[in-house]
């Protein structure tokens, strides 16, 4: 796909690219934020370096795409509620997304898009890995297509959010989606469970959602799948949450890898 202002440089065949030649630090224009869709569209997660992004110009580049959501499991920062603050530390007991899966997966409608900047790496390690679900859902056979696309997932946030946000009066998402979903712009299928929400498949029996969703999980862990971002400071990646999944590696304790997130809201998987 040719581009006239933006530098798009591939990081693999199926997933993944790196953009140069725009600062977001500035109001976008029409025909940049156009060019930066068609790469998400393209590439499912985009990556940029040394944007050093105010609260204000994140959230700003967040809007050019659609609202922002407030995360449905934590608390944003004080002043800036559609900002998660991700950190880790000598003292974290774990990190945020050190497991495969689409953002806030369980919520009614489950982000379009999250959009991470970190401003404070260790000095190895720390990075994250990004899947395709087109990918993995093109690799099944036809048989296992066939078997999957008519199924529906259940998506519970309790488990995820419970033991680490102190407050029993608080209520977490659940909610059913496809198991298959259709992307709304692309209109490709993708595979939509994932091992940090989805928690079973209501048309099986116990033991054969069980099975089958270990499968799935199993599956999208796949390299040929998956692109790797080598984070450096002020490095900003924006994913579409509707076809990939994510993994933080915590290789790097204890060591502090330090920034900031906004979530683009979606609409319902069809």
């Amino acid at each position: 796909m040719p581009y006239e202002l933006l530098d798009v440089r591939p990081m693999t065949k199926r997933i993944g690219a790196e953009i140069f030649g725009i600062d977001l630090n500035r109001p976008l224009g029409n025909h940049e934020v156009s060019e930066l869709h068609d790469a998400l569209m393209q590439h499912q997660v985009i990556f940029f370096r040394d944007q050093p992004l105010t609260h204000e110009s994140h959230k700003c580049l967040g809007r050019a795409f659609g609202e922002l959501a407030i995360h449905s499991g934590v608390a944003g920062l004080p002043d800036h509620p559609e900002i998660v603050a991700i950190h880790a530390d000598e003292n974290s007991k774990f990190v945020a997304g050190e497991n495969w899966h689409s953002d806030l997966s369980c919520n009614a409608e489950p982000p379009m898009g999250s959009i991470l900047y970190m401003h404070t790496l260790p000095d190895h390690g720390g990075d994250t890995l990004f899947s395709s679900m087109y990918a993995a859902y093109n690799a099944l056979s036809p048989a296992m297509k066939a078997f999957l696309d008519p199924l529906t997932a259940i998506h519970d946030g309790e488990h995820v959010y419970r033991p680490i946000v102190n407050d029993p009066t608080k209520t977490y998402p659940c909610n059913t989606h496809p198991v298959v979903r259709t992307h709304p712009v692309t209109g490709r299928k993708c595979l939509f469970v994932n091992a940090s929400y989805t928690i079973r498949i209501p048309e099986l029996s116990k033991e054969e959602s069980d099975a089958v969703l270990a499968f799935l999980f199993e599956h999208v862990k796949n390299p040929n799948f998956q692109v790797r971002f080598r984070w450096q400071k002020h490095s900003v990646a924006f994913w579409d949450n509707r076809c990939t999944q994510h993994f933080a590696v915590w290789d790097y304790f204890p060591e502090v890898r330090s920034g900031f997130r906004v979530t683009v809201a979606g609409d319902k998987p069809f």
